[in-house]
């Protein structure tokens, strides 16, 4: 009898372990998935009529493949202040996705945060009346306030598929992320997104809480 207890307790020990390790791995999307596009779900997929930096790819598509040409390089997630603002290669946080997002779309993301920043800090409660130029562009609650201010607002509602499109900015509790124009089954897009996980290209969007959606419509980046 006792053995079988034995037998028994090491059996489930086991299945506990195993149960734990899935999970893990279906939880950082380690697991092979099949992967949708909005064409699957009959959703036409949003360019844009600028181009700013001439180099024959809209902006939205732009912002999204820089997003994800930067992530390749597998940035390890390390935050610090630097003098002058951009950290060295090879490492950053989930603001760094989006201002290399930027500047792969031909756009400075710090000049203009510290433009707005400088002419309208009162909009700034994270800045205290005291702007750094060295962080104020690589923070989450500043980013926030900058595209609501200066990009087109959308839904927040995941599952208003269709809303979601390759290139917007989504700004999450404490964290950042450009959509992605890959797709879940249920049609809720990928995001590109730097927190210290191994995928950086992930189905993760349900996870957090949402605070902020935009999409980038301007012709002059002012």
């Amino acid at each position: 009898m006792k053995r079988i207890l034995i037998i028994c307790c090491v059996f489930f020990a086991l299945s506990a372990a195993v149960a734990s390790s899935l999970y893990a791995l279906y939880y950082f999307n380690l697991l092979p998935g099949k992967i949708y596009k909005a064409e699957d779900f009959g959703i036409k997929t949003i360019k844009s009529d600028n181009d700013f930096d001439k180099d024959g790819i809209d902006d939205y598509t732009d912002i999204m493949q820089s997003a994800r040409a930067y992530l390749k390089t597998k940035p390890k997630y390390k935050s610090g202040y630097y003098e002058g603002g951009y950290p060295p290669e090879g490492e950053g946080v989930c603001t760094d996705v989006i201002w290399q997002a930027f500047k792969g779309a031909g756009y400075s993301l710090k000049d203009m945060v510290d433009k707005d920043i400088e002419e309208n800090t009162e909009f700034y409660p994270g800045v205290n009346n005291n702007p750094d130029k060295n962080i104020d562009f690589r923070r989450v609650r500043n980013l926030l306030v900058f595209f609501e201010r200066n990009a087109v607002s959308l839904t927040l509602d995941i599952s208003e598929i269709a809303e979601w499109q390759p290139g917007d900015i989504v700004v999450l509790e404490g964290h950042i992320a450009i959509v992605s124009d890959k797709r879940n089954k249920l049609g809720i897009p990928y995001i590109l997104h730097n927190g210290g996980q191994p995928v950086m290209e992930e189905n993760a969007l349900s996870r957090y809480e949402i605070v902020g959606h935009y999409r980038w419509d301007t012709s002059d980046g002012e």
